[in-house]
């Protein structure tokens, strides 16, 4: 008889770790919505309902108990002073984009795991800037700028991507995706990035160009670079006039790229068209020629992962973490050396 009940006895209850939760409260309810939270609490002890926004009285606290800390747009940075204050915490999930901006390199120094979803958010910004350059490539923003102000141009001139070249500045994730996918339909594709290396290019399908040439020879220049020291302001007064009468300039990775007030002037000219999803500062202020031109497009960051998508960025989070209770390697995985050359 023991030796049937030793059979019945009831599987051990799955781990659940402590879990603290960083972001605005709007993003906490959009990243998860209901069904989502209980299995967040299934899986894990959720040490508040309240997502933590500043790391003094009960933010504190709670960072000290947590094993895992699940964060997401508006969380709170995590450096030396707060990891201080962390002594249990063992990972980072971001349920979002980059990371650069909410963990400093002391967290990889304390051998805290950092997963991001990242991929997740990479797939609308991907689709924004491929419906962009379609856009430019038959000057849509410019011609309907024209038309609001009463000039009517009849199809004709340059038009779709047959004889266009496409320049895309940075192949990493977002812009080999971008890469690939026009290169798939037929594009004319050139591109630029260090990194990634000449035969990197090559082997997504795109021909290799120094920056200089890329921008003199680009009917349409896309930028998908990261923001580093490297990379501010590398597309200048001088790179912006390299470019051909007529092109179309689409920026969906960071302001910081791009000299404004230089772009500003060659769009004021009718040279250059403009598309921006981001911009520095961001917003930009009310006054800003950049909103008033009517050959550029400003988008306030619409790109990404938007309202009911955010919810993708949840499910992602839950499934790292299960992996982490799991043991298993986290799909998301951010490592210390990429952190010099991501977005």
């Amino acid at each position: 008889m023991g030796a049937v009940t030793s059979r019945l006895t009831a599987e051990p209850a799955p781990r659940r770790p402590t879990v603290a939760l960083s972001m605005w409260p709007d993003v906490l309810a959009d990243v998860f919505p209901a069904p989502l939270l209980d299995d967040l609490h299934r899986r894990a002890e959720v040490l508040s309902p309240r997502a933590m926004v500043t790391l003094d009285g009960e933010g504190l606290e709670l960072l000290a108990r947590a094993e895992v800390l699940i964060t997401s747009w508006g969380g709170v940075t995590i450096d030396t002073e707060a990891l201080r204050h962390a002594p249990r915490l063992k990972a980072i999930i971001h349920a979002a984009g980059s990371v650069k901006g909410h963990l400093t390199s002391e967290v990889w120094d304390a051998g805290v795991l950092v997963s991001s979803a990242v991929e997740i958010g990479a797939v609308p910004v991907v689709e924004y800037a491929r419906a962009m350059i379609f856009l430019a490539s038959h000057r849509v923003i410019s011609l309907a700028g024209s038309y609001r102000s009463g000039t009517f141009v009849p199809v004709g001139g340059r038009q779709g991507k047959v004889g266009l070249r496409v320049g895309i500045v940075g192949a990493s994730r977002i812009g080999a995706a971008v890469i690939r996918s026009l290169v798939a339909e037929g594009w004319h594709v050139s591109a630029f990035d260090p990194v990634v290396g000449d035969e990197g290019l090559r082997e997504l399908g795109a021909h290799p160009l120094p920056l200089d040439e890329l921008c003199r020879t680009s009917d349409i220049l896309s930028l998908h670079a990261p923001s580093i020291p490297e990379t501010d302001r590398m597309i200048d007064a001088r790179r912006l006039a390299l470019l051909p009468d007529g092109a179309t300039v689409i920026n969906t990775a960071r302001g910081s790229l791009i000299d404004h007030a230089a772009l500003e002037a060659e769009c004021r000219t009718g040279r250059l068209d403009a598309i921006l999803d981001v911009t520095e500062p961001e917003p930009l202020p009310a006054g800003s020629g950049l909103l008033q031109l009517p050959n550029v497009f400003v988008s306030p960051h619409a790109a990404g992962i938007q309202g009911s998508e955010r919810a993708l960025m949840g499910a992602f989070a839950l499934d790292e973490l299960q992996r982490y209770v799991d043991g298993e390697a986290l799909h998301g995985l951010v490592r210390r050396e990429v952190l010099s050359t991501i977005a």
